[in-house]
């Protein structure tokens, strides 16, 4: 089974409702409050994601992007990511 990994991405809210994002990640300050890494065994969990944060959100303010590439490199000398978003999702 291939698991499915996301870009979650957060704007338009208060502190509080970022500390019960249900996910760990980097707090933002500029366009975006928030922006997480997050997996999925399938597409039924990721939708099952989506439907709870619009719970503690209290709306749709974000953004949830499948991740189409991803590669991870880390060693004493140096580290780097690729990552590619599918284009019509206007991120490209």
């Amino acid at each position: 089974m291939i698991k499915t990994e996301a870009v979650l991405l957060v704007w338009g809210v208060r502190d509080e409702v970022l500390e019960r994002l249900p996910v760990r990640g980097e707090w933002l300050y500029g366009e975006y409050d928030f922006i997480a890494r997050v997996e999925f065994s399938d597409k039924a969990e990721m939708e099952a994601f989506e439907k709870l944060l619009v719970k503690i959100i209290g709306g749709h303010t974000y953004k949830l992007l499948p991740v189409m590439i991803s590669a991870v490199k880390r060693n004493e000398d140096d580290s780097f990511s690729i990552v590619e978003v599918p284009g019509e999702l206007g991120l490209v």
